[in-house]
Order: structure tokens, then sequence, then C-alpha cells
């Protein structure tokens, strides 16, 4: 015969209750009830868990052994038990995510629908800021951060990595030419990101090492602005893959300099504050974004 957490329970409910009466007014059974289910476990095991006396129960050597393994076998159950419970529950509520423009139009908006057919319950709240923005001071649930982080105060889930590609439109090549080594970058009009001096290393091998500092003839704090200025032929641009493949598909970008690449990828985060009363939320989404991505 083999045990069932029945049983263990029932060994359980004596061991703390302390009495063979008392375990049985927790368990609804009869006094005897008990006693004839602990036999029965007795008989399983081949082996004695408790002396019993008519004043007192101890545990034998092999009672305390399986005593530990029984409580680990129940805890385990009930937590596997508490976690399709939650999963079987409807997410609800206000969910305030945050990202840079790029990354909200190219990786969020497309996938909105979806996510709310599959949560309707769920109020988004999407907003865009391209410089790192104080999740508390905004109201914000989840921001979804591109590059090193620097504050551990935030719990951080990495989602995906991005390779950065440097970009023009088949119109500015047509004019300007293509450069055939990254030291010919100096000759063009480049753009760049202002206030964010990391946007303007490029990944580029050189003769001094592997990122080239560049000086934009035109800059912006939106990495989407520097794509659309990009597509109007108004330079050569590093941007992520995330937001110019479709692009570089379409023709409407091109890939130049590729042999010079490093192979840098930039980090996709998403960081939030622990808050059990939004895990549920911030979970089910951030499960969802990270199969899109």
């Amino acid at each position: 015969m083999e045990i069932n957490s029945d049983d263990l329970k029932t060994f359980i409910t004596v061991i703390d209750s302390g009495t063979l009466s008392a375990a049985s007014v927790h368990l609804g059974q009869t006094t005897s009830g008990v006693s004839r289910a602990l036999s029965r476990l007795e008989d399983k095991l081949a082996t004695s868990l408790l002396t019993r006396t008519t004043r007192r129960m101890e545990l034998t050597e092999e009672g305390t052994l399986f005593l530990e393994k029984a409580r680990a076998i129940l805890g385990a159950m009930e937590e596997a038990e508490e976690t399709i419970r939650i999963r079987r529950q409807k997410p609800a509520g206000r969910l305030c995510v945050d990202a840079a423009s790029p990354f909200m139009l190219h990786c969020i908006v497309p996938h909105v629908a979806e996510f709310r057919a599959m949560y309707p319950e769920i109020r988004l709240e999407l907003s865009s800021n391209d410089q790192i923005t104080d999740l508390i001071e905004h109201r914000t649930d989840i921001a979804i951060r591109i590059g090193a982080l620097n504050d551990s105060t935030l719990h951080a889930r990495a989602l995906s990595s991005s390779p950065l590609y440097v970009l023009a439109s088949p119109a500015y090549l047509s004019s300007h030419g293509t450069p055939q080594t990254p030291e010919d970058l100096a000759q063009h009009s480049l753009l760049g990101f202002v206030q964010y001096e990391l946007g303007n290393q490029w990944p580029l091998r050189h003769a001094n090492g592997n990122n080239l500092p560049v000086t934009p003839s035109i800059s912006a704090s939106s990495g989407e602005t520097l794509r659309q200025l990009a597509l109007a032929g108004q330079g050569i641009v590093c941007l992520a893959d995330f937001m110019t493949r479709a692009d570089v598909e379409a023709g409407r970008l091109v890939k130049i300099l590729e042999s010079d690449y490093t192979g840098y990828r930039q980090q996709i985060h998403a960081v939030y504050y622990r808050n059990t009363q939004l895990a549920q939320r911030i979970g089910c989404f951030l499960e969802f974004l990270q199969q899109k991505l």
C-alpha cells in the first residue's frame, strides 16, 4: 500500500496536537478512527513511529525522521497548490509601465491588443521617458531600461539584449558616399544623443580601440527622433536593432561598416520595487513581454 497525503496529515496533526483526542477534533474524526489511521501508516512503513502509553506519546527515532520528511512533503504540496491557485486568478488593477519612446513604440505598443485580450482586467498606463525616471515619483510600477543598471534598490529582471548597428538611408549614402572605415565617419553628418554620452560611443573597432567616440552634427534626446532623422536622409546613426529591424528589412535604412562591429549588445531590463500586491500584475506582464522579445 502506498502512503498518501492524508496519512501524512494525520501523523503530523497527532504530533502537533499532542493527543489522539485533540487530533481527532482538528481532523473531524473520531479518536478511534485517528488511532486506526495511525496504525495503518505504521503498517505501511513496517515500523513504529510512536510509543504510546495511557498518559503520553513519544516519537521513535524512525518517527522523528519521518516527521521531518512528512512536513517537507506536505509543505511542497501546499506551495504547488498555491502557485496554481494564483495562476488561475485573473490579474486585475492598474499597471503603469514606463519605457523610452523607441522601446515603447516598437516593442510594447504593437503587442498591447494581445495583452489586453489575455488580461482584460488590467488597466495599462503607458508612459515614455527618454531619461531614467524615479519610479515612486512618477507612480511607475515597471520601468524598462536599456543598458547598464546602477540603482541597487530596485529589483531587476533581464528581458533580452539588442545589438547596435550603424545605419543610414539609401538616399544619404547615394548623395554622400558610403564610409569604408570607422575613421571615414569624421567626414560625414552624424546623428547622436544629447545628455547621453554612452550613446555617442559607437561599437566599432578602430585604430585606438573598440569604441569609436563621435561628435554628432545633430543631437537629440530620443532615439526615435534620431531614427526619423536618419530615415529623412539627415545623416548616419547608431541605433538598436529592436527599433530599426523593420527599416532594414524594408530597405529604408542600410547597415554600414558591418565588418568593424564589435558584437556589443545592449542589455534590456525591467526594474521595479518589490511589492507583493503588484507581483501578479508585474509577473504576467513581464512573462508576456519576454516572450515577445
